[in-house]
């Protein structure tokens, strides 16, 4: 399978699929058993933790199901991170204008125990756009909202991947936001069908 440069691809298919697991693969989370990924003309099999993490922190955001966000860091410092990891000089002023981006520039101070799904799932998205990636990575982004803020949460996800030409690829279960995308890629028990 092969995903261009600034397309929108969703990854379908019932539980146990393998969507997520092929995300993960993607993003070098996970390593393949057999086979080769290539993700960012690199392959990935061929690099270690540290250049896989490198490669990440500065081309990949990741946008998990369940948000992991540090719990002890405010919504601003979760933002910051990978900005800061980078070396990124002014991290605080891009992560609060990205926070500003996703509509949260209020709740900069706030901790993940105190906001909503809904907002820690846009600092979530505000954290993994924040460095400016090539390539988006999103695991069922709406899974864990209501209909109303999943959407924005969607259209953030598209705007900010349009607005820096990445690429997005998104594990989902809703057909509309599969609708919305470029391509549509359908999996069944590990493989493309």
């Amino acid at each position: 399978m092969d995903v261009n440069a600034g397309e929108t691809l969703a990854l379908v298919g019932p539980s146990g699929s393998g969507k997520s697991s092929l995300l993960m693969l993607m993003g070098g989370l996970e390593r393949a058993t057999t086979g080769q990924v290539s993700a960012l003309g690199q392959d990935l099999g061929k690099l270690g933790e540290d250049a896989l993490a490198r490669l990440r922190r500065g081309n990949m955001g990741v946008v998990f199901q369940s948000f992991h966000l540090i719990p002890t860091l405010t919504a601003l410092e979760n933002v910051a991170v990978p900005l800061e990891l980078a070396g990124v000089a002014d991290a605080m002023d891009r992560a609060a204008e990205q926070l500003k981006a996703v509509g949260l520039a209020a709740r900069a101070k706030h901790y993940p125990s105190q906001m909503s799904g809904g907002e820690q799932q846009r600092v979530a998205l505000a954290r993994a756009t924040a460095p400016r990636p090539r390539l988006i990575l999103a695991d069922e982004p709406t899974g864990n909202l209501d209909s109303a803020t999943g959407a924005a949460i969607i259209d953030l996800l598209f705007d900010l991947s349009a607005q820096h030409g990445a690429t997005l690829v998104l594990v989902t279960h809703d057909a509309a936001l599969s609708a919305r995308c470029d391509r549509t890629v359908a999996l069944q028990d590990g493989r493309i069908a």
